[in-house]
């Protein structure tokens, strides 16, 4: 049986040259906080990372100097706000290689990009008997809008089955490929076992029969660099709040010729070219896929974001934040009692797990009273609990201001709840 084993990664000794993360956590105000008369060891960054002080900064910047609508206005003011906006869509734009800057429509989050592929190309493309692919990785928010526009169309889900590792079962993969599927629509990364689906293998072999693949990359944009050129994906999504920068905010790429092609599932101003009340004509993307008033200072956020991981750049983030996975890995298995899901060779920072005979929401409760926030639930993720035959989890979600001091704390308090229980 063939899987989505794709890259390992081993333990390195010491901190990545370059990297230091006692100044990287200065420029996060929040770390510095105790809560319930503990230091604040914050876990939960795949439910929302933090924010660096550059990227408030730029907010109260553009609310204190350049607050106003965008594309609408002749004032210094107006001009000044729609200039940083598309500004923010050329910066997201190389962040992640698209071709061409009408490719980049801004939404709220991954959740609204995916809604709106399902609405404007499934709702024109699906037919009765047409299937949709997804996997039992995926979070909800690339099922639920699938299943509406399936009950809409009478079209059906088809699920490419996961094994005990947490990988795909690429030769099932391979089957569920036929002559009515119509889309493709995977995790790039998993956010309950943080694996890393094999992206561009999934594209190809979806490509060589005509079908689309839209990525869901809102665990894999923080981690790791997305090239969308490269992994050839026909619609790619994440959101602005797990990359370091504001809620409500989000990317949907798609390429030129498809957003062309799309209707927009919204109405209102702003995508519009002309209206009257007989007919309406849209504006070509970005722009007929944003109606009213965007989220301005998001996107102001989001370019500063994109700025500061940057800055920091990719490979010394990559290889800090693996060797804080691998010593999580290590320092959470030795807890009794203590099993981890999901040992895909290719991961980044998440891990979730059980631990025997306590439910996961006392072990959050018990955590929390230690000031270490972590995440427990199914994580919107109810079907691939199901498949691990588990009511709910753990979860350990890493960042690049994370510290193997912090993973020492989470491993004793543990360990305690482990003894306390048994």
């Amino acid at each position: 049986m063939r899987t989505a084993t794709d890259i390992s990664h081993s333990r390195r000794g010491g901190t990545p040259a370059g990297f230091d993360v006692g100044r990287v956590r200065e420029q996060f105000p929040i770390l510095g906080q105790t809560v319930r008369g503990k230091p604040l060891v914050y876990l939960d960054s795949a439910g929302t990372a933090q924010k660096p002080q550059a990227v408030i900064d730029a907010i109260c910047r553009f609310y204190s100097s350049d607050c106003s609508n965008i594309h609408r206005g002749v004032h210094q003011l107006a001009e000044r706000a729609t200039r940083a906006y598309e500004e923010a869509r050329l910066k997201v734009q190389r962040f992640l290689g698209a071709r061409e800057l009408r490719e980049i429509v801004f939404v709220r989050g991954a959740t609204e990009a995916i809604n709106l592929v399902a609405q404007s190309y499934g709702a024109e493309h699906f037919r009765p008997g047409d299937e949709i692919v997804v996997s039992a990785l995926e979070h909800h928010s690339n099922i639920v809008p699938w299943q509406m526009v399936c009950r809409q169309k009478g079209s059906v889900l088809r699920v490419v089955p996961v094994d005990d590792e947490g990988q795909l079962v690429l030769d099932d993969y391979e089957r569920l490929l036929g002559p009515r599927t119509r889309l493709v629509a995977v995790t790039h990364a998993s956010n309950v076992l943080g694996t890393v689906t094999p992206a561009r293998e999934l594209v190809d072999l979806a490509h060589e029969r005509g079908v689309p693949v839209l990525l869901d990359g809102a665990q894999a944009a923080p981690h790791r660099p997305v090239d969308v050129a490269e992994l050839d994906c026909d619609f790619y999504a994440f959101s602005g709040h797990k990359l370091y920068g504001p809620n409500g905010i989000g990317v949907l790429y798609g390429k030129a010729e498809l957003l062309e092609s799309m209707r927009p599932y919204q109405g209102g101003g702003g995508m519009i070219r002309s209206v009257t009340f007989d007919e309406t004509t849209y504006d070509r993307p970005p722009g007929k896929f944003e109606a009213g008033t965007p989220h301005i200072a998001g996107a102001v956020g989001l370019a500063a974001a994109i700025d500061f991981v940057e800055e920091l750049r990719w490979e010394p983030i990559a290889e800090y934040e693996h060797e804080l996975l691998s010593h999580a890995t290590d320092a959470l298995s030795a807890v009794p009692g203590l099993r981890l899901l999901g040992t895909a060779a290719d991961k980044v920072a998440i891990l979730s797990f059980v631990l025997d005979g306590v439910h996961p929401h006392d072990v959050g409760t018990i955590l929390d009273a230690q000031g270490i926030a972590t995440r427990t639930g199914h994580h919107c993720a109810q079907p691939l609990a199901e498949r691990f035959g588990v009511p709910a989890t753990s979860r350990v979600s890493l960042a690049f201001y994370n510290t193997h001091e912090e993973i020492d704390s989470l491993a004793r308090a543990l360990k305690t709840v482990s003894e306390v229980f048994h």
